[in-house]
């Protein structure tokens, strides 16, 4: 059945990750799934596998990845997408909150890449979906950009690491993507979309994108493919910005 590229997605039954899932199949990628709840996947799914559970458990790493040897042969590319918004004032951040969100966000990515690494070869990629948050601070969102500037610190670490094998590691950065997640995030308390958060879109995008719109979680799919694709062969090591100009840099 490795007549296919293969790829390993956290996440990707939703959201991002499900544009993820949906772009790479659609473009010859054979794919495993991880996520904590069930893939609803209305198109072909002879190269589709999902496996239940939850990335802050390093065993599910391994899992996945022996799921995708056992039925593909290979790793060509491990996307660690899995992860959660949400904003919350210094003063309530728990233990258990900074516990999970430091769990899920950033600890997921470390065992996906831990797991994947020993059975990438020349040639593969490592892609992390982060954030903008992981290049500058926001107000009640300190856990997450903290597990962000992580993603992006592992992220280039890892280039120099396994740079030398032929596997390229590099993340994505995009600016507010409009999702189911993303929107239930936006309309808590302490979140800046509250009470209203299309009306807080609306008004962020205007004032702060140069491109006059925001991103798609499509555009995220694509980037995605092209990370790991030869045409992306001298990029690695790179958190690349995915916010249509909102922070240039």
């Amino acid at each position: 059945m490795n007549k296919n590229k293969n790829a390993i997605i956290t996440g990707g039954n939703k959201g991002i990750g499900l544009a993820i899932t949906k772009h790479l199949l659609n473009n010859g990628f054979s794919v495993v799934v991880g996520g904590r709840s069930e893939l609803i996947f209305d198109g072909n799914t002879d190269n589709l596998i999902f496996v239940k559970g939850d990335v802050s458990d390093p065993k599910f790493h391994d899992l996945l990845v022996k799921t995708s040897l056992k039925n593909f042969n290979c790793i060509d590319l491990y996307v660690n997408n899995a992860g959660f918004s949400e904003w919350r004032s210094i003063e309530n951040i728990s233990e258990s909150f900074i516990q999970r969100i430091f769990e899920v966000n950033l600890f997921g990515a470390f065992w996906g890449c831990q797991s994947a690494a020993p059975f990438l070869e020349k040639g593969s990629s490592i892609v992390n979906i982060s954030s903008i948050a992981g290049k500058r601070g926001s107000s009640n969102n300190s856990a997450y950009v903290a597990t962000k500037f992580g993603m992006n610190g592992l992220t280039q670490s890892l280039a120099k690491e396994l740079g030398p094998k032929g596997i390229r590691v590099n993340a994505i950065c995009p600016v507010l993507v409009k999702t189911e997640g993303l929107m239930k995030a936006l309309n808590e308390k302490s979140a800046p979309g509250f009470p209203d958060p299309d009306d807080f879109l609306n008004k962020f995008r205007n004032s702060q994108s140069a491109l006059g719109r925001l991103p798609i979680a499509d555009e995220v799919a694509k980037m995605v493919l092209f990370l790991a694709s030869a045409e992306s062969s001298a990029i690695t090591g790179q958190c690349i910005n995915l916010d249509c100009g909102v922070f240039p840099q």
